[in-house]
């Protein structure tokens, strides 16, 4: 098939170059001239593990390609997904204005049948917005299809080469022929495509995140809770994850949920259930709890150091939101810099990929370690954020030879308790017993 991809960020960029993967032909659009001419020079601008491998072998094989112009794209496209970004504003409600405005632009362009697919995020109800400017701007017939996407960062290509399912919102008989056809190699397995309403398929996506984020919260409800009565966490995730009604994923305690989809969505759950006057106290608490945890760590350094750490200097160990990724946004790395900053404190900080990022979003605010162990020099103390695999066996003489003093303050839950106390370390993670 010949299909368009409007926009090449994160899902943009994923979805293009999965479906040229199995033989169709992709090409992708985006207005940012920079990035573009990076792609078609072979630079893949997000990190994304397995990702690059795909890009490279697309563009050699021709079913890959990258434009600025609009036109050209959609032209011969018998499918246009629109990827494109949806923030939130200042009420919580998603931004549909790029949206909006490329559907606007696509009606004013084609001259025969296409399927639009309404890749992004959006609120219920936003498929058929899309379908009313389409009918205000041509008298071309269009479907419009609501397919949100699930894919994790970190393995964002497995999930769209292997879904758990496939989630198309469309009545229209010949757009359900269409997509099935699209889809099929994806789903041999056996997995299901669910086709459903576009309404219940918007809503699909809101709940699914949100369920996800209510989970993780919950969790680190329970952590707190562990600390003040002297449970460990890790016994009770183990005891509530064998039960198959609960599952296993998504019970790991931290300093809260981040990056693109979680915060937004909850956020926008939550609006659009206010535009109904519908009032969603469980994800209102969310969100709340979720703004505390992140920086719990930082709580917890306060009261080691009896709320005066001015002058003092922090090691900062992760600062993507997950690992796997170089996305910082919403991850919980800032907003526990920002509180040590506050506070009168300096951080060195290191992460395998996120560093440039964080570069470009703060500049020189904090210092920026070349590995791990560069960013221990001259730390009162070791904090950790991201649960990345170069984190999980470290050289713990080389910390301590490093380090200041030997403290840890995790909030991911990297090492065992009974080898912090035989290191001799002070080592305060999350929801477990206080190593001193």
């Amino acid at each position: 098939m010949k299909i368009a991809v409007i926009g090449t960020g994160y899902v943009g960029l994923v979805t293009g170059t999965c479906l040229a993967e199995t033989g169709n032909d992709v090409i992708c659009v985006d207005i940012n001239e920079a990035k573009v001419k990076k792609m078609q020079d072979g630079e893949v601008p997000i990190y994304e593990p397995g990702l690059d491998l795909l890009f490279h072998r697309n563009i050699e094989q021709g079913r890959l390609t990258f434009t600025t112009v609009l036109a050209d794209a959609i032209k011969d496209a018998q499918i246009i997904f629109m990827a494109l970004p949806t923030p939130p504003g200042g009420d919580g409600a998603a931004d549909l204005s790029y949206i909006l405005g490329a559907a606007k632009d696509v009606a004013r362009l084609i001259t025969d049948y296409k399927i639009i697919v309404n890749k992004s995020t959006v609120p219920v109800g936003t498929a058929n917005k899309v379908k009313a400017v389409f009918e205000e701007h041509t008298n071309i017939e269009v479907d419009v299809v609501s397919n949100p996407e699930f894919l994790r960062e970190g393995v964002a290509v497995d999930d769209f080469m292997k879904p758990d399912r496939v989630v198309l919102g469309t009545r229209s008989e010949r757009a359900k022929k269409l997509m099935t056809e699209l889809y099929g190699p994806y789903v041999r397995q056996g997995n299901p495509i669910l086709f459903m309403d576009e309404r219940s398929s918007e809503l699909t996506k809101y709940a699914a995140n949100s369920f996800l984020a209510t989970k993780i919260t919950f969790m680190n409800e329970i952590a707190n809770l562990c600390e003040l009565v002297g449970a460990d966490v890790d016994a009770v995730r183990k005891g509530i994850g064998s039960d198959d009604r609960i599952g296993k994923r998504f019970l790991f305690p931290g300093v809260g949920y981040g990056g693109s989809c979680f915060p937004k969505d909850v956020q926008a759950l939550v609006k659009s259930s206010d535009d109904y006057a519908y009032d969603f106290q469980i994800l209102k608490s969310v969100m709340e709890v979720n703004e505390r945890q992140k920086t719990i760590l930082v709580d917890k350094l306060l009261k080691y150091y009896k709320n005066d750490i001015k002058g003092k200097h922090f090691a900062l160990w992760g600062l993507a939101f997950k690992p796997e990724t170089d996305d910082i946004r919403e991850a919980p790395a800032l907003y526990i810099i920002d509180d040590l900053l506050k506070n009168g404190a300096t951080v060195t900080v290191f992460d395998p990929e996120a560093m440039e990022n964080v570069r470009n979003l703060i500049g020189d605010k904090v210092n920026y370690a070349k590995n791990p162990y560069e960013a221990l020099e001259n730390a009162e103390a070791l904090l950790i954020a991201t649960e990345w695999s170069v984190f999980r066996n470290p050289d713990f003489e080389k910390i301590e030879n490093t380090l200041k003093t030997k403290v840890v303050f995790d909030g991911r839950n990297l090492y065992d308790l009974q080898k912090m106390i035989d290191l001799g370390y002070y080592y305060n993670s999350i929801g477990r017993k206080l190593i001193r």
